[in-house]
């Protein structure tokens, strides 16, 4: 979490080294990021209202844990992670400056990470039920990873 928290304080510290812009600063531009940012928060809390009381903020298997794969999870294993990273992609639109950028890049590596842990934790906890699930969808985007 502390890489996570890192990326966000990249994003939206507008360090005077980093923050000469990569995209222009166009109102077309600013709308594309805001899109991604509404569209990332509306997945992210539907992903978690659908784990329902499987979700923790820790990586664990609860008593009762359920592999869920219904909604977001029937087309990607980690539609939260997906969420916050369109958020986190959507601001850096926003931001067009290349702190923001950094502080996506960041994100994305620090959620890979957490993802392949969580995977390691569900495989001991499903075991060939979740490696099934893992054949059939994507990590974080349907039909990239």
């Amino acid at each position: 979490m502390l890489l996570a928290n890192f990326a966000l304080l990249l994003i939206f510290w507008p360090s005077k080294a980093l923050s000469h812009r990569y995209l222009p600063d166009t109102l077309a531009i600013k709308l594309l990021g805001i899109a991604l940012e509404v569209g990332g928060a509306a997945l992210a809390i539907w992903a978690r209202r659908t784990l329902g009381h499987n979700w923790s903020a820790e990586i664990t298997i609860k008593e009762d844990h359920e592999l869920i794969r219904t909604g977001p999870y029937s087309k990607v294993r980690h539609p939260i992670y997906s969420g916050l990273l369109a958020m986190y992609a959507g601001t850096a639109i926003v931001s067009g400056q290349m702190h923001a950028l950094l502080g996506l890049l960041l994100g994305i590596a620090a959620y890979l990470r957490k993802t392949r842990m969580e995977e390691q934790n569900m495989v001991i906890a499903f075991g060939g039920k979740y490696q099934t699930y893992r054949d059939e969808t994507s990590a974080l985007v349907p039909g990239l990873y």
